[in-house]
Order: C-alpha cells, then structure tokens, then sequence
C-alpha cells in the first residue's frame, strides 16, 4: 500500500500565520515609504510657495520709491515707482502746474501718477498726503514726451518743498500692501492713498499666500551713511496637518536715490 505526503494542519497554520507577518510588514513598509514621499513631496511644495512669495515680495518692494515704504507690523505699505527722469523747472506762476522735464525713456501712465522731488527730511505720511507745498505733486493730467523741453501738466496747482541736488524726479503709482489676515496673506492695490496707513486698506484684496501660521513680521530699517534702507519680513506656511511649518525670511535692500 502507498503511503501518501500532504500537509499536517500544524504546518498549514503555521504558513498562514507567517504569510500574514511578511504581509503586515510588506504593507508597513509601503505604507511609510508612500507617507514619506508624500510628505518630502508636501514639504517641497511649501519650500516652491515660499520662495515665489518672498520673490514677488521682494522684486515688488525694489520698485518702490524707497522714502514711501512704512509698516505698521502686520501691513506694509509703498508706493510704486513707475518712472524717473530729470527736471529742467520746477511748477512756477502763475499755474504751478507744469513742470518742464527731460524726456522719458518710456512715458509712465497719467490719472493715478504723482510727480516726487526729493523728499528727503520730510515724515511717510507727507508723501501720502500730498501736501502744498509738499515733495509729492497732485495727480499728472497730461505727460508731452515730444516737447522741447518735455513737460508734465498737473491736474490742479502745486508747490514743490525742495531740491533735488541731482535734478531728479520722479513718478510714483497709487500705493501697494501686502496684509496678513488670519491664514491668509493679501496684496491690496488701486486705492487713494491717505497720511494714516490704512489697516487693512480699501478695495477688493488679492490673495498673495494661504497657510500662514503664526505673525507675519515686516520691519523697515532706515538708511544710514554705511548702508541703504532694508526691509526684513519673516513668515510661517503650514502643512495642511497642522504639523509641519516652513519658516521664510528675506532681507530688501532699498536704493536710496535722492
């Protein structure tokens, strides 16, 4: 009579029990390898929003007229600097509303624009409020680039407060925020400006970055003799878990062109 070979019921339980460790492991395994690159992928894409954020802040702020930048904490205000040129005659009577200019390389638009000269020794806020007499002009009305001399026509009159040792003017945009609100970071544009910064600003915000934790901080340091102005920011993004955060700061430097 042959003998039969088979498997004994020990062994078949013990090939199960085995086959479900290598399974649980092999599962474990793959599940944190998944996890990881999940999370190498999540922390690569807030390190890509980081940079684009403190890029578009930063080439922003190197355009801006650098007597106007001012912050209050948690906002940070500017104004835009669309153009610059040399004067040839200051606004003079009996009109006080044209100035004779050098011709611009590229004319800047007119409606929203004010003319600035100098600044220096004057507050922010008189750059805002566009005092007469003051550095900052009322709004230009017309730009004749074809002239000669070039001239720029003011909507109503104004007196300039000062010189420019170097005959230097310039042409300034309705003013720029850049706001923090609650996770949220916004930029605030087209809106009149006003001596006091606004907080938040008037108008229809953009958003600039989510997942922001924590205070955003902007500081403006003056200019001194051994340096030009700088501006320093620093801000948190978060990880949609709420466990991760990727901490950015960002030196400005500021030209100071008088």
């Amino acid at each position: 009579m042959s003998r039969q070979s088979g498997y004994t019921l020990i062994e078949l339980i013990m090939v199960i029990v085995l086959l479900s460790i290598v399974a649980t492991v092999s599962v474990r395994f793959v599940g944190l390898s998944t996890q990881g690159a999940l999370d190498t992928s999540t922390r690569q894409l807030r390190a890509l929003q980081s940079v684009v954020i403190s890029e578009q802040l930063t080439r922003e702020l190197r355009e801006a007229f650098p007597l106007s930048i001012r912050t209050n904490g948690s906002c940070i205000e500017w104004l835009p600097l669309d153009a610059g040129t040399n004067y040839l005659r200051r606004t003079r009577g009996p009109g006080f509303d044209d100035i004779e200019i050098a011709a611009f390389a590229q004319p800047p638009p007119t409606g929203d624009t004010r003319a600035v000269i100098y600044g220096y020794g004057t507050s922010t806020a008189d750059l805002y409020a566009a005092s007469d007499p003051g550095p900052v002009s009322s709004e230009i009305a017309a730009i004749d680039n074809s002239g000669s001399p070039a001239t720029i026509t003011l909507a109503s009159s104004h007196r300039f407060s000062s010189n420019s040792p170097a005959r230097r003017l310039f042409v300034v945009g309705e003013p720029v925020s850049i706001c923090q609100s609650g996770r949220f970071l916004y930029r605030y544009s087209g809106y009149t400006p006003a001596a006091v910064q606004p907080e938040p600003p008037p108008g229809t915000p953009e958003v600039l970055a989510a997942s922001v934790t924590g205070t955003v901080d902007f500081r403006v340091l003056p200019a001194t003799l051994q340096r030009a102005a700088v501006v320093q920011f620093t801000f948190e993004l978060e990880s949609p878990d709420g466990e991760e955060t990727t901490t950015v700061s960002q030196e400005v430097q500021i030209r100071n062109v008088p």
